[in-house]
C-alpha cells in the first residue's frame, strides 16, 4: 500500500478551528495532514509574500492547499516552496468533494452532443443581424446556427445570410417546410437541411448538406424508417428526428418513439427538437431541459435542436451546454448525474449552509469591532457584531436593532445584503456577505481575477472626507495588521475548538467592515 499523501492546508485564525473538524475526518489511509496558520484573521486576504515569508511547508509534503477565496497565485507559490500549490474550495465544508472523496473526479469540458440553435424570425431579420445574432448563439454554446424560414415569409436573403454566417467559420443549418428555400441553402453552401421526410428526400442527393430526415406525420413511423434505409442503402449521411411533441398531444408516446426508433437503428445519428417541451411547458427549463438530455444521452441522441422564443427561456443555448456536459461526465462515470457541480442547480442548493449556528455563534464571541457580519444557517439570517448577535428570517426586522438610521450609505448596504440574505434562506441557496448569489446556468457569473483583490466599495465608511467610491483596494492594505505569530501543527496538535484563536484588532490597524478590509480611521 502506497503511503498517504501528505497535505498542507494554508489558513487563517478565524477558519483553523472549522478547518480542523473537517481535516480529522479525512480517511488517514488516504491523506496525511498538516494546518500552517499563517496568524492573519482573515486567510482570503493572504497575498503571496505573506504566504511565502510566514507559512513552514514541512518536510515531506507532497500538495498545498489555499484557501478558494485566497488571492495568491498557485503557479508562484508552487515555484517558491517546490511543492504543487491549488486553490481549494470557498467553503470549508466542500473539502473533501474536492480532494474527490465524492468518488470521481468532474470534468466537466467535454461533451459529444451538437446543439443547433434555431434564430426562429431569420427571414425578418437583415443579414448583418442574423450574423450578429448567429455570433451571440455561438458565444452562448450553439455548434450549428439554424436558419429558421417561416410560412408565407420570403426569405430572398437566404443565401447571403449563410454565406455571413460560414464566412465568421460558422456551421449553418436550414430549417423550412420550403423545398425551395432549402434548395437554395445548401446551394448557398448550408451544412444541414431541416427536415426531409420520403416525398422531398430527393434533395438530399443533390447537395453536400446532411439532412435531418422526418415522419410524413410525428405517427407515421414506417415513413421515417423508409427514409432511413434509403439514405443508408446510398451511403449517405443523415440525422433522423422522430419529434418530440408537447405535453397532452403525444409526448409520452413521442419519448417511446426515440427509443423504438434507437432499438431498430442502434448505430444512426439522431436528432431531438426539444423546443416542444421547453417551450410549451410553463416550467422553469433548466429541469426540463436537464431531463430531456438525460433521455438523449441514454439513447445516444447527439444532436438537438433549441429554439428560444418565450422569456422563460432565454438561458437555454446556456442551459443545454451544461447539462450535456453534466450528463457525458455522469455517463462516462457510470454514474447518476449528482455530484458534477451547480451548473444544474438554479434556485436551490444541494448543501445551502455551510456553517451551522453554534459555529457562528463561536465566531460571533470573537468579534471586537462594531462592523456586522451577516450568515445564513439553517435557522435564518445571522447578523453580528461585537455588541449584538442577532438570528432572523424577516431582512427588514433587523433594522431596529443595527443603529444605522442616520448612515444612509451603510443603512443601503446592509439592506441588499440583508434581502439577498434572505432570499438565500427562503430558498435553500448559498450566501456570502458581499458575494453575488450563484443561480447556475440561469445567469451568467461575474468573472473575476482569482490572484487580484476586490475594490472595497463604500459602506460605513463613506461620506465627506472619506475617499472616492471603489479607490480603497485591499491589495493596499496590510492584511497582517494584528496578525499573531505563524504556526504549523499537525493532526496530533490540532485543537478543534476556535476559542482563542481571533485576537481583537489594535488600535490604528487596518479591520473589516463589512467583509473588506478597510485602513485604519475609516468612521
Amino acid at each position: 500500500m502506497s503511503a498517504p499523501e501528505h497535505l498542507v492546508f494554508v489558513t487563517g485564525k478565524l477558519a483553523r478551528a472549522r478547518l480542523e473538524k473537517v481535516a480529522a475526518g479525512l480517511p488517514a489511509d488516504r491523506f496525511a495532514w498538516t494546518i500552517a496558520d499563517a496568524g492573519v484573521k482573515v486567510a482570503a486576504l493572504m497575498t503571496e509574500e505573506i504566504i511565502r515569508r510566514r507559512v513552514r511547508i514541512p518536510e515531506g509534503a507532497t500538495r498545498i492547499v489555499l484557501p478558494g477565496r485566497c488571492r495568491a497565485n498557485p503557479e508562484a507559490l508552487a515555484a517558491h516552496f517546490g511543492v504543487p500549490v491549488e486553490r481549494g474550495p470557498d467553503e470549508i465544508v466542500d473539502l473533501p468533494a474536492h480532494l474527490g472523496l465524492a468518488g470521481r473526479t468532474v470534468d466537466l469540458s467535454r461533451h459529444d452532443l451538437r446543439i443547433f440553435s434555431e434564430i426562429v424570425d431569420a427571414s425578418k431579420m437583415s443579414p448583418g443581424e442574423i450574423l450578429a445574432k448567429g455570433l451571440d448563439l455561438a458565444a452562448r454554446g450553439a455548434d450549428v446556427i439554424d436558419l429558421g424560414g417561416l410560412p408565407d415569409t420570403a426569405f430572398p436573403h437566404l443565401e447571403e445570410s449563410v454565406r455571413l454566417l460560414k464566412g465568421a467559420g460558422l456551421r449553418v443549418s436550414v430549417d423550412s417546410f420550403s423545398l425551395d428555400e432549402l434548395t437554395r441553402g445548401a446551394r448557398a453552401g448550408a451544412d444541414y437541411l431541416l427536415s426531409l421526410n420520403e416525398e422531398t428526400l430527393d434533395l438530399a442527393f443533390e447537395t453536400d448538406a446532411v439532412p435531418v430526415l422526418v415522419p410524413m406525420r410525428p405517427d407515421d413511423v414506417p415513413s421515417l424508417d423508409r427514409a432511413i434505409e434509403r439514405m443508408r442503402r446510398a451511403g449517405r449521411p443523415f440525422l433522423a428526428d422522430p419529434i418530440l411533441e408537447p405535453i397532452h398531444f403525444g409526448f409520452t408516446d413521442s419519448v417511446a418513439r426515440y427509443r423504438d426508433l434507437r432499438a431498430r437503428h442502434p448505430d444512426i445519428e439522431m436528432m431531438m427538437g426539444t423546443g416542444n417541451l421547453t417551450e410549451l411547458t410553463e416550467a422553469d427549463s433548466l429541469g426540463v431541459t436537464a431531463l430531456l438530455l438525460g433521455i438523449c444521452s441514454e439513447l445516444d441522441i447527439r444532436s438537438v435542436l433549441i429554439v428560444q422564443v418565450s422569456n422563460h427561456t432565454r438561458r437555454t443555448v446556456e442551459e443545454h451546454d451544461a447539462a450535456r456536459r453534466v450528463m457525458y461526465a455522469a455517463k462516462a462515470d457510470a454514474a447518476l448525474p449528482k455530484g458534477y457541480g451547480r451548473a444544474l442547480l438554479a434556485l436551490h442548493d444541494k448543501r445551502p449552509f455551510v456553517q451551522t449556528p453554534d459555529e457562528i455563534a463561536a465566531l460571533a464571541a470573537e468579534v471586537r469591532d462594531p462592523n456586522y457580519r451577516i450568515a445564513v444557517a439553517e435557522d435564518g439570517i445571522h447578523v453580528y457584531n461585537r455588541d449584538i448577535h442577532k438570528v432572523g428570517t424577516d431582512a427588514m426586522a433587523f433594522f431596529p436593532d443595527l443603529n444605522v438610521a442616520s448612515d444612509g450609505a451603510h443603512a443601503f448596504y446592509l439592506g441588499a445584503e440583508l434581502a439577498k440574505a434572505e432570499t438565500a434562506w427562503r430558498l435553500g441557496k448559498r450566501y456570502v456577505q458581499d458575494e453575488p448569489l450563484r443561480w447556475g446556468a440561469a445567469a451568467d457569473e461575474e468573472a473575476e481575477d482569482a490572484t487580484a483583490f476586490k475594490k472595497a466599495g463604500h459602506t460605513k465608511h463613506s461620506g465627506p472626507g472619506g475617499p472616492p467610491p471603489g479607490t480603497r483596494d485591499a491589495a493596499r492594505i496590510s492584511p497582517e495588521a494584528g496578525a499573531g505569530p505563524p504556526e504549523t501543527v499537525g493532526p496530533e496538535q490540532a485543537r478543534t475548538e476556535s476559542a482563542g484563536l481571533a485576537e481583537a484588532p489594535a488600535e490604528g490597524q487596518a479591520r473589516i467592515v463589512c467583509g473588506k478590509l478597510v485602513p485604519a480611521g475609516s468612521a
